[in-house]
């Protein structure tokens, strides 16, 4: 158990997690709704029991056995997730990547992160009577401070393009509907944090079953991930019979003109994949955090702004702003990492002691 190392992974899980729209961005020709549930069956199902019946010992046999409430709760938990992750998608559309990052991801880090030890009663004893739980709560109070410095810039940066400016950075760019669809994508994705909780027993007896550390909060992702394609699913179905778009799969468009179908296909699977690997990289994180895991859901987050962040300038989302707000943008970065340290040097001390 290294929380330095785990440290590492999460940061792995952030880059999966701000990178699994960039794929997106080359699918040409076909609706949200049928590029969303695309890559969402391969992030919600096909990857999930892959890599858990590849990595894990007796997968069906660890759920078979599993209590009913760590079975069902995962799945009850991924259902409000979906819902997160169907306004974290639109979040992208109507903010981008930088600022609607910001915004989903604070809330969520709160949520996610302090809920559980809060639900539990544990959270005097982990994390205000102990140095090792007081440093990892200094750092999630780090975390907070950067995502708001980010969150600032991007307000800013904002704030001096006209029109036409944003919607050649964004193309669907509306400030107001984006923070709304933020601020509920932000608290319902915190659910997931809520599912990984409660399928610890899960992960008890898929450890009893002979996986690795690394690998037994796999099956407990099969769970929280089908209830997100349960929600995706539903509302995907919803507006492809409103769109009428389902013709699309098969290239078939309202001008006539047929849609590269093998790229839109492999962009999107590449997208969905590229999605679930956060949450693969973030069991193994977890995996070496000890008895304050829950942390490692701030870091998650806060891995996510970083990468996030360095996507809106690859992008060029940041090119109008001036210098200025450059230097604020990066010193919220700065924070971040510094966060990330901190969280993981107060783990380090809880292994120790």
């Amino acid at each position: 158990m290294n929380p330095l190392v785990g440290v590492m992974y999460h940061w792995l899980g952030g880059l999966a997690s701000a990178s699994f729209y960039v794929p997106f961005r080359g699918v040409k020709r076909w609706s949200w709704e049928i590029y969303w549930l695309t890559g969402g069956i391969f992030s919600w199902l096909f990857a999930p029991w892959f890599f858990a019946g590849l990595q894990t010992n007796d997968l069906l046999g660890v759920l078979g056995q599993a209590p009913s409430t760590a079975f069902w709760w995962p799945i009850v938990f991924g259902l409000l997730w979906g819902f997160g992750g169907l306004g974290y998608g639109l979040t992208m559309r109507y903010l981008g990547l930088s600022l609607g990052m910001a915004v989903v991801l604070g809330l969520c880090t709160v949520f996610g992160t302090l809920i559980p030890p809060l639900f539990t009663g544990e959270f005097h004893e982990k994390l205000l009577a102990t140095q090792s739980g007081r440093i990892v709560l200094a750092g999630i109070g780090l975390t907070l401070v950067g995502i708001v410095i980010v969150a600032f810039a991007g307000a800013k940066k904002d704030a001096l393009l006209t029109e036409a400016q944003k919607a050649a950075v964004v193309a669907e760019f509306d400030f107001k509907k984006g923070i709304l669809v933020a601020i509920g994508a932000g608290i319902m994705s915190a659910c997931f944090a809520f599912g990984l909780a409660a399928g610890e027993p899960i992960k008890a007896l898929s450890a009893a079953a002979g996986t690795g550390p690394l690998w037994t909060g796999l099956p407990v992702l099969c769970l929280v991930m089908f209830g997100g394609l349960i929600t995706n699913g539903l509302w995907c179905a919803f507006l492809i019979r409103k769109n009428r778009s389902a013709g699309q799969w098969a290239g078939r468009t309202n001008d006539g003109v047929r849609p590269p179908l093998l790229a839109n296909f492999a962009l999107s699977a590449l997208a969905g994949v590229t999605w679930y690997f956060q949450f693969f990289f973030y069991t193994m994180g977890e995996s070496q955090m000890g008895r304050l895991g829950f942390s490692s859901w701030t870091l998650h987050m806060a891995s996510i702004i970083i990468f996030g962040t360095l996507w809106g300038f690859a992008f060029r989302e940041w090119r109008e702003a001036g210098a200025k707000i450059k230097a604020i943008v990066w010193s919220g970065i700065g924070v971040l990492i510094l966060a990330t340290v901190v969280i993981g040097y107060g783990n380090s001390l809880a292994v120790a002691a």
